[in-house]
């Protein structure tokens, strides 16, 4: 379906969720997902409201979308997973939360494995990406 032909309500919702994802708002989404809202619901670059969520900081949320379906390992339109956007910013609690959801340190382009050796995060994750359950499962240096 075009943009055109997408009802101005529906793009309205949809923007409201994009902008609740990068602010944390959990209430919004402990009501919006069991009503029936999509936990991969993707914007135009292919960020979808995990990806918003954990680029953000916002850990808590990422735990109750993956709770509700959302896929750790789905990579936007640039190829970068959530858990590459995690680690260059830096937000460990997301980091953490992401692992043991099933994030694989391996995938997009750069990788979080990547982005750990670029900014100096070695020490921090390297052993915790090697033990990590997604590690691999995902698929190695996926496209975008």
């Amino acid at each position: 379906m075009a943009a055109p032909d997408i009802p101005p309500e529906a793009l309205e919702l949809a923007s409201r969720m994009y902008n609740a994802a990068r602010q944390g708002h959990v209430d919004v989404f402990e009501q919006a997902l069991p009503a029936g809202l999509p936990a991969n619901l993707t914007n135009e670059k292919g960020d979808t409201l995990l990806m918003l969520a954990a680029y953000h900081g916002h850990a808590q949320l990422v735990k109750l979308l993956m709770d509700h379906g959302a896929d750790p390992n789905r990579v936007n339109d640039r190829g970068q997973s959530p858990l590459a956007g995690a680690v260059f910013k830096m937000e460990d609690a997301v980091v953490e939360t992401l692992l043991a959801g099933g994030a694989d340190p391996e995938l997009g382009a750069p990788s979080a494995q990547d982005c750990i050796a670029m900014f100096n995060q070695l020490g921090k994750w390297q052993a915790k990406f090697e033990a990590a359950p997604g590690r691999g499962a995902a698929g190695v240096g996926v496209e975008a």
